[in-house]
């Protein structure tokens, strides 16, 4: 996908992107259980600016970042108590989240349209991975963990991956200007 030091190239862009997700974490709405967060957000901006592979990459990196109680969570929470306590399952979906996101956008098209349909498919994963520990860690029913952990990010939700997918579509585009990344897809503009 990159130039010149690929390698170096593919790990600079990966850290940066895992450092978005960090920044973007912090910026939160708090909920009793689950706060609303521009975790999402980034992840879906990551997957839509660099695709599955890479995207996935800082995902792993932003979740290890935290494991080792850097405190790059939202709240600036850090830990590996966070991703096993009833938050971590979303956590752990974002790494599948921007992979599935951003394999949609290289085997389609790299348009608004179709990122939408992408981010809103990440969306989906990540919070049935969130639901599923939210459920096991808190022993809740299958109703209270929807309750907590899905319903109430829908329409934001929705909105996050709208913006992902606006947003991601133009800096892509003039990050391919820039040459600063390739174009995976030969379809895309």
């Amino acid at each position: 996908m990159y130039n010149r030091n690929s390698k170096l190239h593919a790990v600079i862009v990966c850290g940066l992107f895992a450092a978005i997700t960090a920044i973007l974490a912090q910026v939160e709405i708090p909920l009793p259980i689950v706060p609303i967060s521009g975790q999402t957000l980034a992840v879906g901006l990551t997957a839509t600016i660099i695709g599955s592979r890479y995207g996935a990459i800082a995902m792993v990196c932003y979740a290890l970042l935290g494991a080792v109680g850097l405190p790059v969570f939202a709240g600036f929470k850090g830990g590996a108590q966070i991703l096993i306590g009833p938050t971590g399952g979303y956590i752990f979906g974002f790494i599948l989240t921007a992979y599935v996101t951003g394999l949609i956008l290289e085997k389609t098209k790299f348009t608004i349209t179709m990122a939408m349909i992408a981010n809103t498919i990440g969306m989906i994963i990540t919070l049935i991975f969130g639901t599923v520990q939210l459920k096991l860690v808190l022993d809740m029913t299958w109703g209270q963990a929807l309750g907590a952990g899905v319903y109430p990010f829908i329409a934001v939700g929705l909105i996050k991956a709208f913006l992902a997918s606006w947003l991601g579509i133009i800096v892509r585009r003039r990050l391919i200007q820039a040459k600063l990344i390739n174009q995976v897809d030969k379809r895309a503009a």
